[in-house]
């Protein structure tokens, strides 16, 4: 079966429909974010703590998705909504993340210089701020290409 009676792909269609296969890409540089700011010294705790937040839910949640997609299961015809939901409520979040990633990234970078080690994590940063605004980038856009199939269906 190539797609459902809502426009939603479901088993292997999932892989050759445009908002769709942007699943994969979130996974990877999401995933990125995560072991990224996991991989660091975590201080300030409750900023950093949001970003691991973040990135760990919308981990789970994306594969969760991506799972209920591959099977089938979205047949139903509030499945375009949710998954139009679903996308901008992680545009927000990691949007939120990445903010506060790169704001406390600039406080880190004042140190830098001290010593080699809050140099290695201010690196570390630097990168999990661009792979945070790329992960953000790419659920805004399956946002909007949901969004428009969704009113499309």
């Amino acid at each position: 079966m190539a797609s459902s009676g809502n426009g939603l792909p479901t088993g292997c269609s999932v892989f050759t429909t445009l908002p769709d296969i942007l699943f994969i890409p979130e996974f990877i540089f999401g995933g990125l974010v995560w072991t990224l700011v996991a991989s660091t010294y975590v201080d300030p705790a409750n900023p950093q703590g949001w970003v691991m937040f973040v990135s760990v839910f919308c981990f789970v949640f994306t594969t969760l998705w991506f799972f209920i997609f591959l099977c089938g299961a979205n047949q139903s015809s509030i499945w375009p909504g949710l998954d139009v939901a679903y996308h901008f409520i992680a545009v927000v979040f990691y949007l939120s993340a990445s903010v506060v990633l790169a704001y406390i990234t600039i406080i880190i970078g004042y140190g830098a210089r001290a010593s080699p080690i809050i140099f290695k994590i201010y690196q570390e940063d630097i990168s999990a701020v661009v792979m945070a605004h790329v992960v953000t980038l790419l659920y805004f856009i399956h946002a909007i290409l949901s969004a428009l199939r969704w009113k499309s269906s």
